[in-house]
């Protein structure tokens, strides 16, 4: 069984962990873009009737839901495609292993938490 050792407590990223992370990102990719055509098609079938004030707030809305879908679905792919060229898990700040706790919780995190605090300070 190969082991890969990830964080700074030598928590193991197991081969069932990464399995189990794979098939989260997954999950998660088939919910957004089905999310996504849900929206593009009740948003379709409201700009006919935009003049309605209600409606145009439900569009905005929309909007909005739809740009943070593609943002995850974008974070999700790019997980899978460190997956697939073996640079998943590692911090693309300090390049340090992400913590295995971090990755089960937010399987497509770029950061490890240390940097992710950095980043969020900085905005």
């Amino acid at each position: 069984m190969t082991q890969r050792m990830i964080g700074d407590r030598g928590a193991v990223l197991s081969p069932e962990d990464l399995a189990a992370l794979r098939e989260n990102l997954h999950e998660q990719r088939l919910f957004r873009q089905e999310q996504l055509g849900e929206i593009g098609a009740a948003s379709a079938a409201r700009t006919e009737d935009v003049r309605d004030r209600r409606t145009a707030g439900q569009l905005e809305v929309s909007v909005k839901l739809a740009a943070s879908a593609r943002m995850v679905l974008a974070d999700v792919e790019a997980a899978l495609d460190r997956m697939d060229h073996g640079r998943y898990g590692s911090c693309h700040l300090c390049v340090r292993p992400i913590d295995r706790d971090r990755l089960m919780i937010v399987p497509q995190a770029r950061y490890c938490a240390r940097c992710q605090q950095v980043k969020e300070a900085g905005r």
